[in-house]
């Protein structure tokens, strides 16, 4: 009869694993310290199996060496993938923030890879010869398209909003209206912002309702700026009201104090023309006279996260000379990617069709009722075993921005028979290109609007996969 010291001696030794043919193979092509440890991760695993043995399941232990071979291939190939993947997105919400936000065009990357790939004019004046600044790559195509006299873009717009205070209101009072003192995301929000810059808050007003006469009032020798907060990411609706831009602009210019607006999301596009909310655009608040504006450049604009400040060219000019800029500048790729998609934008149908966070927000309704027929043909080819439907629901721009806005959308629900929809939620989700999905009603749904055609095989082939069916068993 076995006793545990004899399993413990069928564990094969790490060196006579490494001489099998199949890990030579296998370091052919992966590094020799990723195969090693996982080798030495598997043999502690058997080991501690052996060891939790009862007297009565020693006799049943096997170790079933061409499995064993098979999973540390399985284990490497796993520990060697990049972390950061691509995944399918078919929950419907467009500007999704675990998943990154606004996909770029497929048509800048040859501009972003060029950059990338190769020495850049990042910081030199090619036709002097001497150093030059990496702002200049954006700065001119951003006003050309806003009408601001200057612009700087730092890595996203929190910190664009902390560059602004710390520049034009250290040590000073910034008035605003309680009413926008929202949470940005991660538990970040503006009075704590406004703290890391040193300006100091000066709440007027109420929740819902803030008046001219409160801002005037706040006004003394110690005010610095006047700061509005365009609520992006909630609405307070009923009893409301809030102080104009042009209004708070006279205000501004009647006591000589700079009007900053944190537009937060930042759009370029006037989406009540396509049959949307209206949301304010960057170019009103130019026009309006508002002295800096800052937005993002990854949610409604459609382009890399980044963190985009215009306005009066004496106040850009003096945040160019903080040193906080040499802590939020942006990089060569998140350039490259910027100017790129915001050198579509001179065309608005063009935009509307090129940038993909566009397309989503204003695609017709019957064309993806088309998209969702053609994913479901596609599904019934296979004898997958559940029940595959049609039906229309709501998409989401998500990002924190439009939050009242539902997009009306067609679906695909799935509702599996052999395993539950939360395993095949799971095992969609684990998957080799991870599917993103979402569970309503007992199905789960697939949103065709942010799924790309393209990707229609990778989720087909998921399902079969996870569902452990052969994909000869057609109809």
């Amino acid at each position: 009869m076995p006793d545990k010291k004899s399993l413990f001696t069928q564990i094969p030794k790490i060196d006579d694993i490494l001489n099998e043919d199949k890990i030579c193979q296998l370091l052919m092509t992966l590094p020799r310290i990723i195969v090693l440890d996982v080798i030495r991760k598997n043999i502690e695993e058997i080991r501690m199996q052996i060891a939790q043995l009862s007297e009565e399941k020693i006799n049943e232990f096997q170790l079933r060496y061409p499995e064993l071979l098979e999973k540390i291939i399985r284990d490497a190939n796993e520990k060697d993938k990049m972390s950061l993947t691509k995944v399918v997105n078919t929950t419907g919400v467009i500007l999704h923030t675990n998943l990154g936000r606004a996909l770029l065009s497929d048509e800048i990357k040859a501009a972003v890879w060029n950059v990338a790939s190769s020495y850049s004019t990042l910081e030199i004046d090619v036709k002097t010869g001497k150093r030059g600044s990496r702002y200049v790559h954006v700065e001119d195509i951003i006003t050309r398209l806003t009408g601001a006299e200057s612009a700087l873009v730092v890595n996203n717009n929190a910190a664009a909003v902390l560059l602004v205070l710390s520049t034009m209101a250290k040590n000073k009072e910034v008035i605003v209206s309680r009413g926008q003192l929202v949470e940005i995301g991660g538990s970040f929000r503006v009075p704590e912002v406004m703290e890391q810059s040193g300006a100091l808050l000066r709440e007027v007003g109420s929740t819902n309702k803030t008046h001219l006469f409160d801002y005037e009032r706040a006004i003394r020798e110690e005010t610095g700026a006047l700061l509005k907060v365009h609520t992006s990411n909630y609405r307070i609706l009923g009893f409301t009201e809030e102080v104009g831009l042009k209004e708070l602009v006279e205000l501004g210019r009647k006591h000589c104090l700079p009007v900053i607006e944190d537009i937060g999301s930042g759009t370029f596009i006037d989406f009540s023309k396509y049959g949307l909310a209206k949301e304010p655009t960057v170019q009103e608040s130019v026009a309006a006279g508002v002295d800096i504006i800052t937005f993002s450049g990854d949610k409604l604009l459609g382009g890399p996260q980044a963190g985009i400040i215009i306005g009066k060219k004496k106040y850009i000019d003096l945040m160019k000379k903080n040193p906080l800029t040499r802590a939020f500048r942006v990089d060569k790729m998140t350039l490259a990617a910027l100017e790129a998609t915001l050198k579509i934008y001179f065309d608005e149908e063009d935009a509307i069709k090129r940038i993909p966070t566009l397309h989503m927000i204003t695609m017709k309704v019957e064309e993806i009722e088309s998209k969702a027929q053609r994913l479901k043909e596609l599904l019934k080819q296979y004898k997958l075993p559940c029940s595959i439907l049609l039906n229309q629901a709501f998409s989401q721009i998500g990002g924190g921005s439009m939050p009242l806005v539902e997009l009306p959308s067609w679906v695909i629900q799935i509702k599996p028979n052999q395993i539950s929809v939360n395993e095949l939620e799971k095992r969609l989700r684990e998957y080799r290109t991870p599917i993103i999905t979402r569970i309503q009603d007992e199905q789960l749904v697939f949103d065709v609007r942010t799924i790309k055609e393209e990707e229609y095989a990778l989720i087909l082939n998921a399902l079969v996969d996870v569902m452990e069916i052969k994909k000869g068993d057609s109809y």
